[in-house]
C-alpha cells in the first residue's frame, strides 16, 4: 500500500444484503403513513493496514436470511472476496455485537480470534434472554458458536474501551444491544467511526430519533454524543445499514460499484 503510513488503515464497507421497508419502521414513534421506501443495506467492513487487518461482523446465512425475509445477495466472504480478502485467512474478527446480522456464518473466519464486550456475551447468554422481545434479534445458533469460540481459546473479552492495534480501538456504547461497542480506525483523512448498529441510519444520528429495537435508550441516546466525541467529524461517522455509505464514498474497485466502498477517502460532495 504505497504511502500508507503504518499506523493508517484503509477501510472498506462490503454489502452483502438488503430489505426493504418503509421509512417509518426505522424510527422509535415514526409516522405510520410515512411509507417511503428507506431500505437497509447489510455491510461487513475490512480495516486493512500495512502489519494488521481486521473483519468488523460476520453476517447472516442464507439460510436465517429465508427465515427472516431478508435479500442475501452474496456470502460475506464472497463480499469480501471481491476485495482481495480471503475468510479463511483473517487473523482477528471483531464483533460490534451478538443480533443475527452482525454474528453469524460461524464457520466463515475459521483461523480467527473474535474480540467481543464483555456485556455482550453477559446479555446473549444470561436471563435477558428469558424475554422474546429481547431475544428476538438473536439466534441462538450464533451464541452457541461463540461459547464454542471461548472454549477453543478463540475469544478475546474487552471491557469498555481498548486499543487492538495502534489506529484501531473499541468503545463500548451500549443502547440497542447492552454490548454494542463501536470501531474507531485511524486513515487518512482523520479518525473514522464504523458505527455498526449504535446508527442504522445517517438519519437516526442527524435526527436523534432511534431504531426501534433497543435495550437501553438512554445508551442509545448518549451513544450518539461518543461518536461525534470519537469521530473527527461528522462526516466520519459510518451508519450501520445505510445504503447512502455507497452512494457517498467511491467504490474499493472498478466495477464494485454498490457493492464495497472505501471508506477511508474522502466523501463524494453534496
Amino acid at each position: 500500500m504505497p504511502g500508507q503510513d503504518e499506523d493508517s488503515y484503509e477501510i472498506h464497507a462490503v454489502k452483502y444484503a438488503r430489505h426493504d421497508r418503509p421509512a417509518h419502521e426505522n424510527f422509535i414513534g415514526g409516522d405510520p403513513h410515512d411509507n417511503a421506501p428507506m431500505p437497509l443495506d447489510y455491510f461487513v467492513w475490512a480495516v486493512v493496514g500495512r502489519r494488521r487487518s481486521f473483519i468488523l461482523d460476520t453476517g447472516f446465512s442464507a439460510e436465517v436470511a429465508a427465515r427472516r425475509g431478508r435479500r442475501l445477495l452474496c456470502t460475506p466472504a464472497e463480499g469480501l472476496r471481491r476485495i482481495g480478502i480471503e475468510a479463511a485467512e483473517a487473523t482477528d474478527v471483531v464483533l460490534s455485537h451478538m443480533h443475527y446480522d452482525h454474528a453469524g456464518n460461524a464457520g466463515m473466519f475459521p483461523g480467527a480470534r473474535y474480540h467481543i464486550q464483555d456485556r455482550e456475551m453477559a446479555f446473549c447468554t444470561g436471563r435477558c434472554m428469558c424475554h422474546g422481545t429481547l431475544r428476538a434479534p438473536f439466534e441462538a445458533e450464533d451464541v452457541k458458536a461463540m461459547v464454542d469460540r471461548v472454549f477453543a481459546g478463540r475469544a478475546s473479552f474487552h471491557d469498555g474501551s481498548v486499543e487492538l492495534a495502534p489506529g484501531v480501538s473499541l468503545h463500548h456504547v451500549g443502547g440497542h444491544s447492552l454490548g454494542l461497542q463501536v470501531m474507531r480506525v485511524r486513515t487518512r483523512r482523520g479518525w473514522v467511526v464504523l458505527a455498526s448498529d449504535a446508527t442504522h441510519f445517517y438519519a437516526n444520528l442527524e435526527q436523534r430519533r432511534p431504531f426501534p429495537i433497543v435495550a437501553d435508550m438512554t445508551q442509545v441516546l448518549e451513544g450518539y454524543d461518543a461518536l461525534h466525541r470519537l469521530a473527527s467529524s461528522p462526516a466520519h461517522i459510518i451508519p450501520g445499514h445505510d445504503p447512502l455509505v455507497l452512494e457517498r464514498y467511491p467504490a474499493s474497485a472498478p466495477g464494485l460499484e454498490g457493492m464495497a466502498a472505501r471508506l477511508d477517502a474522502e466523501p463524494r460532495p453534496g
